[in-house]
């Protein structure tokens, strides 16, 4: 039986969802392998929505209150723990909010054994990128963590 696990992994030029990337300050991609089988969508709500409670609420917190993201209704089926979702198809789903601060997109793609979680960010300013600076080494642990969570959890 395969392992599944999750690394980063180098971004592509372009999304799995087709979002071109050459205009975000900062990007970066991360692959689960051996995954179980969900669609797109039930993989963005098992990783944000499945997470833990009390970490629910420090995602949402920093999201915003850090970032200062314009989320909508975090129970609604168009967002997905307040992430509006602009696309979904079968093979991916994009989630993106913005801010004074920043416009984030994060897409996450399945493709046979893999799921593949890009997040993507534009930042408005030094403000942005300063903010964005001390958030990316929370991002860096939570959207492996999470992964990796929410295929264990089934």
């Amino acid at each position: 039986m395969t392992t599944a696990r999750v690394r980063r992994v180098d971004v592509p030029q372009v999304t799995p969802g087709g979002e071109d990337l050459a205009d975000s300050d900062y990007v970066s991609a991360f692959e689960l392998t051996a995954p179980r089988s969900r669609s797109p969508e039930e993989w963005a709500r098992a990783t944000f929505e499945g997470a833990p409670a009390p970490l629910r609420w420090c995602l949402v917190g920093g999201w915003t209150l850090v970032l200062g993201l314009r989320l909508g209704p975090r129970t609604s089926p168009a967002h997905v723990l307040g992430w509006p979702v602009t696309d979904s198809g079968a093979h991916s789903i994009t989630l993106a909010a913005a801010s004074r601060l920043v416009a984030a997109r994060n897409v996450v793609a399945v493709d046979g054994a893999r799921v593949v979680w890009v997040t993507s960010v534009r930042f408005h300013g030094r403000v942005g990128r300063a903010v964005w600076a001390m958030a990316a080494p929370v991002h860096h642990l939570a959207v492996p963590f999470l992964l990796g969570r929410a295929n264990r959890r089934g």
